[in-house]
């Protein structure tokens, strides 16, 4: 039995993967701000420890007897948050935990990073040597937290791995809410072909990779993307999620360059004022980055093999949707 911590536990990835390794009959504490909404957590058998990732003290407490720490939590986009609250969180703490970790004596941390830290991808697909080009605030810390954390790691011995996931989704997702339920209300416009790769990453295939990132001996040191099986463009994934939801796929679609001039202009007007923007660029490169992945050093090293095909996954979501009344 593996004495582990995770880290974002309240977060759609952080409590599948906290449940998920409970459920193997792993020891499993979650640092958590809020133990409120952890309520689930604990009833699943999850000890839970109240704190911050940003706080020494914190981490000293959570830490305590663990074998293996996966540091999950992160803070996403979010309007108006100035770049050095993003630092603090996706990358200084990160450091921070591999020093704390050390002190405690724990043996691993597995790091969740993004495979957004490659940026557009001009050669699909891209492997964990691909060029980093990060868009955003987001991936930029994204960036440097994977650097600090390998800084902190040389210098206490700590053996660190890092995960890069691709799109991640699955039942209690919400972050393609839009995309499946424009889909299924036949409501999405694409913007652009729809030729560009879009790779997603079934929850519980990603957690089945943290988990072999957290055991595998050879993985120490190594980074590893972790993505699903299959590779589609926008248009084949949205024609997937149409026959599932038992519509017509989308028809229509438009060209990139009014919106992405739209986008700007909200970001510029809504930025000061704290307010998500109706549009971003952000959204709208979504239409036009490929995102495709290479997988081989994953399955070749940590035995990784997804095994939720995506026709299966979008089913499955799709599912989750409706139970909850928001398709």
């Amino acid at each position: 039995m593996t004495s582990t911590l995770v880290t974002g536990a309240t977060g759609f990835t952080g409590g599948h993967l906290a449940r998920r390794l409970a459920a193997r009959g792993n020891r499993v504490r979650a640092l958590v701000r809020a133990p409120a909404r952890a309520a689930d957590l604990a009833g699943a058998g999850v000890e839970l420890v109240t704190g911050d990732l940003r706080d020494a003290a914190s981490l000293d407490a959570a830490l305590r007897g663990v074998e293996v720490a996966y540091n999950i939590a992160a803070l996403y986009r979010q309007a108006g948050l100035p770049a050095s609250t993003y630092r603090t969180v996706n990358a200084e703490a990160v450091a921070l935990l591999v020093r704390r970790a050390a002190e405690a004596g724990v043996r691993r941390v597995v790091h969740c990073s993004t495979v957004g830290v490659h940026g557009d991808v001009e050669h699909p697909p891209a492997s964990e040597d691909a060029p980093l080009r990060p868009g955003d605030v987001y991936q930029e810390t994204k960036v440097e937290g994977e650097r600090l954390g390998r800084e902190a790691a040389a210098e206490t011995g700590v053996e660190l791995v890092i995960a890069r996931p691709s799109g991640i989704y699955g039942p209690g997702d919400r972050r393609l809410l839009k995309l499946f339920r424009g889909v299924a209300r036949q409501r999405f416009v694409i913007l652009g072909d729809g030729k560009i790769f879009y790779h997603l990453t079934h929850v519980n295939d990603l957690c089945e990779g943290f988990r072999l990132c957290g055991e595998v001996p050879v993985a120490a040191g190594r980074t590893y993307i972790l993505a699903g099986g299959e590779v589609t463009t926008l248009n084949e994934l949205t024609r997937i999620i149409a026959s599932e939801a038992n519509v017509l796929p989308p028809r229509l679609h438009l060209p990139v360059w009014p919106f992405w001039i739209a986008g700007a202009v909200c970001e510029a007007v809504c930025a000061p004022l704290g307010v998500e923007p109706p549009l971003y660029r952000r959204r709208v490169d979504f239409f036009t980055k490929s995102r495709a992945f290479d997988i081989t050093r994953a399955r070749r090293e940590l035995g990784y093999a997804p095994s939720v095909t995506l026709r299966e996954g979008i089913r499955q979501t799709l599912g989750w949707y409706r139970e909850h009344g928001w398709l």
